[in-house]
């Protein structure tokens, strides 16, 4: 079943249908919400979740579903990212020990992509996890980030630029 007949079967009012979508969407979301915030949080997927179920009867073209959902996501973290703004950074969580030589390489690798990641500006890092981790067309992450896709472009080759300099920066080889 595509997502446009989800959508307007959610907007009739079946709840199966919601889960079903909600499903479908979660993994993207909190993958989103993990990367862009540098770690999981829950309530603010829930925050989507919730702006999204208040807002989907009003979505009158439902093939635009995607871009309307990141969007969502993008404002969710946002505020978020604006909250914490000026706070303490919060100590790293050291229970979380691997348990093979190799997985401790594969913790390290993404350990070492997350902290470059961690360090480009959001703009930045934003349009590489719309364009390369969620493989959102160009003019989709300009819907999102409500920018010409000329700006994306140029937003993609910077933050290129930049974790390529923060992975040599730190010594970083595959």
């Amino acid at each position: 079943m595509s997502d446009e007949l989800l959508i307007v079967r959610c907007q009739l009012g079946e709840r199966d249908a919601f889960s079903e979508l909600v499903h479908r969407w979660h993994g993207t979301v909190e993958r989103y919400v993990r990367r862009m915030l540098a770690g999981p949080d829950d309530d603010v997927v829930q925050e989507v979740w919730l702006a999204v179920f208040k807002g989907l009867p009003k979505l009158r073209r439902p093939e635009r579903f995607p871009p309307w959902l990141f969007t969502i996501a993008r404002r969710a973290v946002t505020n978020r990212l604006r909250d914490a703004y000026g706070q303490p950074a919060a100590e790293p969580d050291a229970s979380e020990e691997p348990s093979g030589p190799g997985e401790v390489d594969a913790l390290a690798d993404r350990e070492v992509l997350a902290d470059a990641l961690g360090a480009l500006p959001v703009r930045e890092r934003e349009v590489l996890l719309l364009f390369y981790l969620e493989d959102l067309p160009l003019e989709v992450c300009a819907q999102i980030c409500s920018v010409p896709v000329g700006t994306v472009k140029s937003r993609l080759n910077r933050a290129r630029r930049l974790l390529r300099d923060e992975l040599t920066r730190k010594e970083y080889e595959a």
